[in-house]
Protein backbone atom coordinates (compact mmCIF):
# COMPACT_ATOMS: atom_id res chain seq x y z
CA UNK A 1 0.00 0.00 0.00
CA UNK A 2 1.38 3.67 -0.68
CA UNK A 3 2.15 5.79 2.41
CA UNK A 4 0.25 8.28 3.23
CA UNK A 5 0.77 10.61 5.95
CA UNK A 6 -2.42 11.17 7.48
CA UNK A 7 -3.74 7.61 6.61
CA UNK A 8 -0.87 6.29 8.58
CA UNK A 9 -1.19 9.26 11.21
CA UNK A 10 -4.91 9.08 11.80
CA UNK A 11 -4.66 5.00 11.81
CA UNK A 12 -2.02 5.19 14.72
CA UNK A 13 -4.00 7.71 16.39
CA UNK A 14 -7.24 5.26 16.18
CA UNK A 15 -4.92 2.79 17.83
CA UNK A 16 -3.68 5.10 20.86
CA UNK A 17 -7.52 5.71 21.11
CA UNK A 18 -8.39 2.65 22.05
CA UNK A 19 -5.40 1.87 24.36
CA UNK A 20 -6.63 4.84 26.08
CA UNK A 21 -10.18 3.95 26.10
CA UNK A 22 -9.61 0.51 27.65
CA UNK A 23 -7.48 2.19 30.38
CA UNK A 24 -10.44 4.52 31.08
CA UNK A 25 -13.23 1.31 30.97
CA UNK A 26 -11.19 -0.42 33.15
CA UNK A 27 -11.06 2.92 36.08
CA UNK A 28 -15.10 2.74 34.74
CA UNK A 29 -15.41 6.18 33.11
CA UNK A 30 -18.00 5.11 30.43
CA UNK A 31 -19.31 8.36 29.28
CA UNK A 32 -15.96 10.56 27.77
CA UNK A 33 -14.29 7.47 27.09
CA UNK A 34 -17.20 6.46 24.70
CA UNK A 35 -17.04 9.90 23.15
CA UNK A 36 -13.29 9.84 22.72
CA UNK A 37 -13.85 6.01 21.13
CA UNK A 38 -16.17 7.23 18.41
CA UNK A 39 -14.23 10.79 17.51
CA UNK A 40 -10.83 9.41 17.81
CA UNK A 41 -11.39 6.56 15.46
CA UNK A 42 -13.73 8.28 13.15
CA UNK A 43 -10.86 10.28 12.21
CA UNK A 44 -9.07 7.36 10.34
CA UNK A 45 -12.22 5.97 8.90
CA UNK A 46 -13.43 9.21 7.22
CA UNK A 47 -9.91 9.88 5.67
CA UNK A 48 -10.38 6.34 4.09
CA UNK A 49 -13.63 7.06 2.74
CA UNK A 50 -12.02 10.33 0.89
CA UNK A 51 -9.16 8.84 -0.37
CA UNK A 52 -11.83 6.34 -2.18
CA UNK A 53 -14.01 9.74 -3.13
CA UNK A 54 -15.92 9.47 -5.75
CA UNK A 55 -15.35 12.95 -6.91
CA UNK A 56 -13.42 16.19 -5.26
CA UNK A 57 -16.25 17.52 -3.57
CA UNK A 58 -16.58 14.22 -1.90
CA UNK A 59 -13.38 13.73 -1.26
CA UNK A 60 -13.10 17.48 0.22
CA UNK A 61 -16.64 16.46 2.54
CA UNK A 62 -14.98 13.70 4.20
CA UNK A 63 -11.94 15.29 4.72
CA UNK A 64 -14.24 18.08 6.26
CA UNK A 65 -15.62 15.91 8.41
CA UNK A 66 -12.54 14.22 9.70
CA UNK A 67 -10.91 17.70 10.73
CA UNK A 68 -14.61 18.10 12.47
CA UNK A 69 -14.05 14.40 14.43
CA UNK A 70 -10.23 15.50 15.05
CA UNK A 71 -11.43 18.65 16.58
CA UNK A 72 -14.08 16.46 18.81
CA UNK A 73 -11.28 13.85 19.85
CA UNK A 74 -8.82 16.98 21.17
CA UNK A 75 -12.04 18.63 23.01
CA UNK A 76 -12.39 15.24 25.41
CA UNK A 77 -8.43 14.59 26.21
CA UNK A 78 -8.65 18.35 26.86
CA UNK A 79 -11.92 17.55 29.44
CA UNK A 80 -10.35 14.48 30.42
CA UNK A 81 -7.30 16.34 31.26
CA UNK A 82 -8.56 18.79 32.82
CA UNK A 83 -11.50 16.90 35.01
CA UNK A 84 -8.19 15.24 36.50
CA UNK A 85 -9.58 11.91 35.20
CA UNK A 86 -6.53 10.96 33.52
CA UNK A 87 -2.49 12.65 34.83
CA UNK A 88 -1.34 14.73 32.03
CA UNK A 89 1.20 11.98 31.39
CA UNK A 90 -1.38 9.81 29.79
CA UNK A 91 -2.76 12.58 27.47
CA UNK A 92 0.31 14.99 26.68
CA UNK A 93 1.33 12.53 23.84
CA UNK A 94 -2.44 12.54 22.91
CA UNK A 95 -3.51 16.10 22.23
CA UNK A 96 -0.37 17.21 20.53
CA UNK A 97 -0.97 14.11 18.39
CA UNK A 98 -4.64 15.59 17.93
CA UNK A 99 -3.57 19.28 17.32
CA UNK A 100 -1.33 17.65 14.05
CA UNK A 101 -4.08 15.66 12.70
CA UNK A 102 -6.06 19.18 12.89
CA UNK A 103 -3.20 21.35 11.63
CA UNK A 104 -2.59 18.30 8.39
CA UNK A 105 -6.35 17.84 8.09
CA UNK A 106 -6.94 21.84 7.86
CA UNK A 107 -4.76 22.20 5.22
CA UNK A 108 -5.64 19.56 2.92
CA UNK A 109 -9.27 21.23 3.11
CA UNK A 110 -7.88 24.72 2.81
CA UNK A 111 -5.84 23.42 -0.08
CA UNK A 112 -8.50 21.30 -1.43
CA UNK A 113 -11.23 24.64 -1.59
CA UNK A 114 -8.45 26.46 -3.34
CA UNK A 115 -8.21 23.84 -6.37
CA UNK A 116 -12.38 23.53 -6.20
CA UNK A 117 -12.33 27.54 -6.44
Amino acid sequence: MKENLIRDKSYRFALSIIDLYKILVAQKEYVMSKQLLKSGTSIGANVEEALAGQSRADFLSKMSIASKEAREARYWLHLLRDSNTLDTEHLIHLIQESECLINILTSIVKTTSIKKA
